[in-house]
């Protein structure tokens, strides 16, 4: 059986996790392995129902997901975690709990996620509307060693997960021979993407 592993996105509302998330699964399952997406709105509804956005409760609806994610990686299985989880102390303590585990930090400029925001949610934090709203009101404590850095307002969606991939690659995570259906790119479409991210300082 493969070994699991989870990757656990984190990064301000409008950064773009739950997008690459989306991305990243969706390959993932073309290479034949199994994956659970585990979307913070969705765990805030099937799991945590009752929780607030304190910190307290903030921080038990990320070890939930934590726990879920850890029985589901040391499965075979590939957990995808896309909830904000602003709290550099309780991912570290997923950190610990998980044998294989990858933080990706979604860094995206504040104002930047704000003129993104098609929900509205950062003007109504502005106004008071929402309380405890990461980012205005609440803050949000950025990874200090990820083992992937992406800069979403700089790199599109597409170039975020060859990042992601080639990371994935280089931790042994995922075969690095080139095989199976990872491999849909010609020699000029890799040597464009190693490129990429040697300018990122990736290679």
């Amino acid at each position: 059986m493969e070994e699991g592993f989870t990757l656990w996105f984190t990064g301000l509302s409008g950064a773009g996790k739950s997008t690459l998330a989306e991305l990243v699964e969706e390959r993932l399952t073309q290479m034949g392995r199994r994956v659970e997406l585990l979307d913070g709105d969705e765990i805030r509804k099937n799991l945590s129902q009752g929780l607030g956005f304190s910190k307290a409760d903030r921080d038990a609806n990320i070890l939930r997901i934590a726990f879920v994610a850890r029985l589901l990686s040391r499965n075979g299985v590939v957990a995808i975690t896309a909830a904000i989880s602003p709290y550099r102390s309780i991912r570290d303590q997923a950190r610990s709990e998980i044998s294989r585990f990858v933080e990706v930090f979604v860094d995206c400029p504040l104002e930047v996620c704000e003129q993104r925001d098609v929900k509205g949610l950062y003007k109504k934090a502005r106004s008071g509307e929402i309380k405890q709203f990461t980012g205005i009101s609440d803050p949000y404590e950025p990874p200090e060693n990820p083992e992937i850095h992406l800069h979403t307002e700089l790199e599109n969606p597409q170039e975020d997960v060859e990042i992601i991939f080639a990371r994935l690659r280089d931790l042994g995570l995922l075969p690095s021979d080139g095989s199976g259906a990872d491999s849909a790119y010609t020699s000029e479409e890799e040597a464009l993407v190693s490129e990429r991210l040697k300018n990122l300082g990736y290679l």
